[in-house]
């Protein structure tokens, strides 16, 4: 396969080339939303039948760091969208500018989630055997929440252990479907991390402008789509049945 410029040897023009390259990601984004889909369906008939005890574990969440990281992927949404309108009306250095905020916005996401993995680790609420869905109710101080507060969460968990007897366990499948899809969701992040680095260093050579900018386009599609998904998880997860 020979190429001349940026144009590879089984395309005739650019813009060709860029068609391709467009339906190829569209295709691959079909397929991430059928994988995703299994997740959704799976936590939804889940959370149909065990619907107490989901929504103690969806009050278990911090809102404020959920809520804000919201606002940073759609944030990084904004960036991305503007580096690839730089790229397409030759902007250069501002697709450099614009590349790097989503870059940084999409790693203050990732430090929030890790801030938010640690928390559970700390309340208790990672799967297995020491996983207590009262521990923040019975130890409010490490939890960081006051002893009203406390006093509120310990009468919803009693009146959904008398809806749900096996409340604990099946609070467990509720944080390993949250662990799974935020972790694959993480996952879908740093690998548009690694995209952007290398988008990066291809826009500080000069690269990209309206004559080619195919890899901005592409990547900015998926970097959308990985946003969306967070648009979905984001109520599932935090809100329904919050403090129901």
């Amino acid at each position: 396969m020979h190429r001349t410029g940026e144009l590879y040897g089984q395309f005739e023009t650019l813009e060709q080339q860029k068609d391709t390259a467009t339906l190829g990601m569209w295709v691959f984004l079909v397929t991430e939303v059928l994988f995703f889909g299994g997740m959704f369906m799976t936590y939804t008939i889940n959370r149909h039948a065990y619907s107490a005890a989901f929504g103690v574990g969806g009050n278990t969440l911090d809102l404020k760091l959920g809520g804000g990281n919201t606002v940073v992927l759609i944030m990084s949404s904004l960036t991305m969208a503007m580096a690839v309108w730089s790229a397409q009306v030759g902007k250069k250095q501002l697709i450099t500018l614009f590349l790097i905020l989503t870059l940084l916005l999409g790693g203050v996401f990732l430090g929030v989630k890790a801030i938010e993995y640690k928390q559970k680790y700390d309340h208790h609420l990672i799967p297995g055997q020491s996983f207590d869905i009262t521990f923040c109710s019975n130890h409010p101080a490490p939890c960081g929440i006051s002893a009203e507060d406390a006093a509120k969460e310990k009468t919803e968990i009693a009146e959904a252990f008398e809806k749900d007897p096996n409340l604990n366990s099946h609070a467990q499948l509720y944080f390993s479907l949250y662990f799974g899809m935020t972790g694959l969701h993480a996952l879908h992040m740093i690998i548009g991390a690694g995209l952007l680095l290398w988008l990066i260093k291809e826009a500080v050579a000069k690269r990209f402008g309206p004559g080619y900018n195919t890899p901005v386009d592409i990547t900015g599609l998926y970097w959308h789509f990985v946003d969306i998904v967070w648009i979905y998880l984001f109520p599932l997860l935090y809100l329904i049945d919050r403090h129901n």
